[in-house]
């Protein structure tokens, strides 16, 4: 009697530990609900609903896996959190709302300026062919690296330099995604956009009132720009700004 008293309580620690651990799984997919729900809501987006394959996408990235440990209990909130150094994890429903925009597809090749933990690449990352991703801040950049390998996220590349020149060597882009808030729309990335292909970016001053813009290039390389809605990212640093 008294060997199984001790196997008891050998194993309540552990079965403790399991209770504890979070369903990140019914956490994810709530996430996905209020998503749903916002972009029926917003018509400033234009979108009225977001399409089955980006919902999808959201559905297998684990969010948690991209915030630190200490924030990682609100990993599936709508809102945006902070990742260190002065930069943050976009909200949800704007991730969703930016990668539904650029209407990515599988033989795309896709730049994102701003990689951050690498949560909209990992978005990205099923949807298309290839995912360049550029991190201002190199710390930031090298832990996303290592993070989208572990997961096995295989086709985002991501490189430490200044994503206002964007990334020549790979271009020209399908679709191009700007994840902080320049005071203007760079015209390298502009250059850079394919002829048919689509780039979403905020734009306006440092910590007030910006926009989320939708620029296009048409296959005549005429550009056409919409403001959709209101918006607050973290500013584009770096050169020319």
């Amino acid at each position: 009697m008294a060997r199984t008293l001790v196997l008891l309580a050998t194993a309540l620690p552990l079965l403790t530990a399991a209770a504890a651990e979070p369903d990140y799984g019914a956490a994810r997919q709530k996430m996905v609900e209020t998503i749903e729900s916002l972009a029926t809501r917003i018509a400033a987006a234009g979108t009225g609903s977001l399409a089955p394959s980006v919902l999808a996408a959201l559905r297998q990235v684990p969010r948690h896996e991209f915030v630190p440990t200490e924030v990682r209990a609100a990993a599936y909130d709508n809102r945006p959190l902070p990742i260190g150094y002065g930069q943050t994890i976009s909200q949800p429903y704007i991730v969703a709302l930016m990668t539904d925009l650029v209407r990515p597809d599988k033989d795309d090749v896709v730049l994102e300026v701003g990689t951050g933990s690498g949560y909209q690449a990992a978005v990205l990352s099923p949807l298309v062919s290839r995912v360049y991703s550029i991190e201002i801040v190199e710390a930031l950049a090298k832990r996303a690296t290592e993070r989208l390998a572990a997961l096995g996220y295989g086709n985002v590349t991501v490189r430490h330099g200044d994503g206002y020149h964007g990334w020549p060597e790979h271009s020209p882009f399908d679709a191009i995604i700007v994840t902080a808030a320049s005071s203007h729309i760079p015209p390298p990335l502009i250059r850079q956009l394919k002829p048919g292909g689509r780039m979403v970016i905020p734009v306006g001053p440092p910590f007030m009132a910006q926009n989320l813009m939708l620029v296009e290039k048409d296959t005549r390389e005429q550009v056409h720009t919409r403001t959709l809605l209101p918006v607050q990212f973290v500013p584009l640093t770096g050169g020319n700004r």
